[in-house]
């Protein structure tokens, strides 16, 4: 498992080198100067040459990256355009936020999606299954705003049970949590009861089921953990997406989240503060792909040997 886990540290780093390529040629691809956007409309040639210089923009491309890599491993981000503090202080209270968020969300779509993809799959074509599926299939077609939208409506406005906005205490996290992760946890239910359908249709399933072994045995010792490994793919996938839906679940709750802060410095062309956000949230999402890697030696033993 170890030789594994290290092959798979050493494929990161070419991965991580595209990201981090395309996330600083990002600023030189789009249009405008960024000496003109902090110098301003008014600003004089000889005042943008100067910020230039200062900023290292008049250095060859190959010499800006690897400045942008060393500061980068330093969490140095550079400032914030807009703001002119470091880009860094601007993101770290967002991003632990936007990360609760998307952990809660990852939680609730687990919790839901296996029990409800093992229950349709132990009970196939029933009433239980079908209508499981059914639901499942109108989560996955709900858009995020439009379903947060009608929790709020129902459950803030109508009922007044939670508020409508905000992020932090236990009654402002429900019906976020909630509204992102409908749809994850349609995709798990859906994937768990295929691959649960799959291994149960097993010979060792049948030859467990023959010897006596108690239903709920065969079910969740035998059958679940090896129809786990599709299911822990979609949750790393799950994750990434949950990441990247938050700017709409921000946006509607009015959540000061990494999201709200991508579109809001997009809107202010603020390009160090939107390299920053994508920067963090491709490397996450590459770490999340290297854990469901490894998870995938504890469900089977074999893949260390592959």
């Amino acid at each position: 498992m170890t030789t594994y886990i290290i092959r798979r540290l050493f494929q990161l780093i070419p991965v991580l080198f595209g990201v981090t390529l395309l996330v600083f040629l990002l600023m030189h691809l789009t249009p405008g100067n960024p000496a003109q956007l902090i110098a301003g409309e008014t600003a004089s040639q000889s005042t943008i040459e100067r910020i230039e210089v200062s900023m290292g923009l008049d250095d060859p491309l190959p010499v800006q990256y690897v400045n942008f890599v060393t500061d980068v491993a330093q969490l140095d981000f550079g400032y914030s355009y807009r703001n002119n503090t470091p880009v860094f202080d601007e993101i770290k209270p967002r991003f632990w936020v936007t990360m609760e968020l998307a952990i809660y969300s990852t939680i609730l779509s687990i919790f839901i999606g296996l029990i409800a993809g093992i229950v349709s799959a132990v009970r196939q074509y029933s009433v239980r299954d079908v209508t499981i599926m059914i639901i499942a299939l109108f989560g996955m077609s709900m858009p995020n705003f439009w379903l947060g939208l009608m929790l709020m409506n129902w459950f803030s406005i109508q009922l007044g049970w939670f508020p409508p906005t905000g992020w932090g205490s236990v009654e402002q996290i429900v019906l976020p949590v909630i509204t992102l992760g409908t749809a994850g946890a349609a995709v798990i239910a859906r994937m768990t009861r295929s691959s649960m359908l799959d291994v149960i249709s097993q010979d060792y399933i049948r030859t467990a089921r023959a010897k006596g072994v108690h239903e709920q045995i065969v079910i969740y010792r035998h059958a679940l953990k090896n129809a786990l490994i599709p299911v822990v793919t979609v949750v790393g996938l799950q994750f990434g997406t949950l990441l990247a839906g938050t700017v709409l679940t921000e946006t509607v709750f009015s959540i000061n989240g990494l999201g709200r802060l991508v579109i809001d410095s997009i809107m202010a062309r603020d390009f160090p503060v939107v390299q920053a956000c994508i920067l963090i949230i491709s490397v996450i999402f590459v770490v999340v792909n290297l854990i469901v890697d490894i998870s995938y030696t504890l469900l089977n033993k074999r893949i260390d040997m592959d």
